[in-house]
């Protein structure tokens, strides 16, 4: 019986907090990833991408040529930037700024939005969206029982 692959989109803030700390749920994602494993697949979005970068180049500059080296290791697929017409359904329901985010989620077809940004929880509560959206710990325990069941 072939094994479903969960699919993981990663918001900015987690890939940072993951690069950054040598420990915690986020960068035991990132390390997750990174094994390859056959269960779980990464996503991320372009726009993710530029405001990550954009971050580590204003206030950490130093981190950025190690960032550079050991973000393609995490074999994360990347979403393009969404369309004008795909962020209009989200400007209602989040910010401007994080609409983007939403819209990638959903072009991406992921399972889970791992966010740190407690801005995208409110989310839950205002509209049905196609994965749940979830903080990294979270995740990390839904993934756990979700391997469990399995075994059953």
């Amino acid at each position: 019986m072939a094994e479903e692959t969960v699919k993981v989109f990663l918001d900015s803030n987690v890939i940072l907090s993951g690069f950054l700390a040598d420990k915690g749920a986020p960068r035991i994602i990132l390390d997750l990833l990174s094994l390859d494993l056959p269960f779980l697949s990464g996503l991320t979005g372009q726009y993710n991408i530029i405001e990550i970068e954009r971050n580590l180049e204003n206030k950490l500059p130093e981190v950025l040529p190690v960032y550079k080296e050991y973000f393609p290791k995490l074999g994360l697929k990347i979403i393009p930037l969404p369309s004008k017409e795909e962020i209009k359904d989200y400007k209602d329901i989040i910010s401007e700024k994080d609409a983007p985010v939403l819209a990638s989620a959903v072009k991406g077809e992921a399972d889970y939005l791992v966010t740190g940004d407690k801005e995208f929880l409110k989310v839950k509560k205002m509209r049905k969206m196609p994965f749940k959206i979830v903080m990294p710990r979270e995740f990390l325990f839904a993934i756990g029982r979700v391997k469990a069941e399995e075994k059953q």
